[in-house]
This record gives structure tokens, sequence and C-alpha cells, in this order.
């Protein structure tokens, strides 16, 4: 299973393996509370594409698109999410403050599609 949830959030033992998948670390928290067994900044979008979308949810459609495009790149670098979800839960850590429109959201999606 994967699900999502916020940096700002407290960990809790039902989150399993928690990875953070944004590429900047979470404003304001520090790296003892966030409790992570991974960080893939390599799986979160690319610096062009996260300024291009700037959490705007009017372009959240075209964003996915050219999100999962450049998912479909880099196969292999989704293994431990995968790894983790087979073994039970992994829970994908983001920090934005829109619930709704996020790379967490948008990956978790590209994951039980793929």
């Amino acid at each position: 299973m994967i699900q999502i949830k916020r940096a700002y959030d407290r960990p809790d033992i039902d989150d399993g393996v928690r990875i953070l998948v944004d590429r900047l670390w979470p404003r304001g928290v520090k790296k003892a509370d966030l409790k992570l067994d991974y960080w893939l900044k390599e799986v979160s979008p690319s610096d062009e594409l996260r300024k291009w979308f700037g959490h705007d949810a009017e372009k959240w459609p075209e964003f996915c698109q050219r999100y999962f495009s450049e998912l479909d790149l880099i196969p292999e670098r989704l293994q431990p999410i995968r790894a983790a979800a087979e073994q039970g839960t992994a829970t994908l850590i983001y920090s934005a403050k829109d619930e709704e429109h996020n790379n967490a959201v948008a990956l978790q999606a590209y994951l039980a599609e793929h």
C-alpha cells in the first residue's frame, strides 16, 4: 500500500517506510523529527517543472502529464517505493500546503497506474 502524508504531520507507526519525495527539505523541520527511511530527491519533479507548476491548480492536469513523462525515464529509481509497498506500507512524505495538487499525490497515482 502506498499512502501520502505531509512532512508537518506527526510520524505514526502505521506509516511503514517513510519516504520524502520532495527535491527540497521541508522548511522548518528538523531531520531527526521527520523520521525518514529514504529521501528520494530524484523521483521529485525537475526544478524546471516544479517552478513552472508553482502549485497552480489550473496547471494540475498538464503538470501530471509532464511529471509522468519524467518518471517514465527513471523507472529504476522508483524501486525503493515499490519494494516498501510490496512488504507493507510506504508513505510518501511531502511538504506542499495544497494536499490535493502536489507531487506526492501525482506520484501515488503514477505508481498505482504503473
